[in-house]
């Protein structure tokens, strides 16, 4: 080695940033901007139907259970804290509290799924089916789409939960459970929209 050769010294390789969003995150946020999308549709074409008739809702249409759903509308928006607190503990490492709060929630949306059906038979006993009105048509579509999508998160909230118990997730290695966050976020905070405009207009 010459003497202008033994002062070289390799610098190391600056590390390659990672991407930005991780990839799974990413997929689901192109998801449900198509879901927001499929949603605003539905909910136009209540608006118009709405715009359309005299009287909303029509004469003789049992009334809507609004106190009841306003009261579960409590209980889901109190899930998305717990959804919160889950996540939480395990970025903190603690595993037994991801799982407590991961039953609190699924419990929290399977009363809301409860009631709400609860309530729909009631209504469906005073006669508002869906091939009973346009309003009986547009509410069990615009409001059942929305059930369908509680049914989904618990679901998903379950198998993260099987998940955790088997210790699939660490501080450093939990984002399925980011993504049931992200998810259950999304049919929280989609709700009192539906809520306001279907059982308060």
């Amino acid at each position: 080695m010459s003497d202008g050769e033994e002062g070289l010294i390799e610098s190391p390789q600056p590390p390659r940033p990672g991407p930005p969003i991780n990839s799974a995150l990413f997929g689901l946020l192109v998801f449900l901007g198509t879901e927001v999308m499929f949603f605003a549709g539905l909910v136009s074409a209540f608006l118009i139907l709405r715009a359309g008739n005299p009287a909303w809702p029509p004469v003789g249409q049992p009334r809507l259970p609004v106190e009841v759903t306003g009261f579960n509308t409590i209980l889901l928006l109190l899930s998305g804290y717990t959804v919160h607190r889950a996540l939480q503990a395990i970025r903190q490492g603690h595993a037994r509290n991801l799982n407590i709060w991961l039953l609190i929630t699924g419990a929290l949306g399977a009363i809301f799924l409860g009631v709400q059906g609860f309530e729909w038979v009631r209504l469906v006993n005073y006669g508002l089916t869906v091939s009973s009105s346009v309003y009986g048509g547009t509410f069990y579509t615009l409001i059942g789409c929305h059930a369908l999508h509680v049914v989904v998160a618990v679901i998903v909230l379950l198998v993260v939960l099987v998940r955790s118990s088997t210790g699939s997730y660490s501080m450093h290695h939990h984002s399925g459970v980011e993504l049931c966050r992200v998810y259950w976020f999304f049919v929280v905070g989609i709700w009192p929209a539906l809520y306001g405009l279907v059982y308060l207009s």
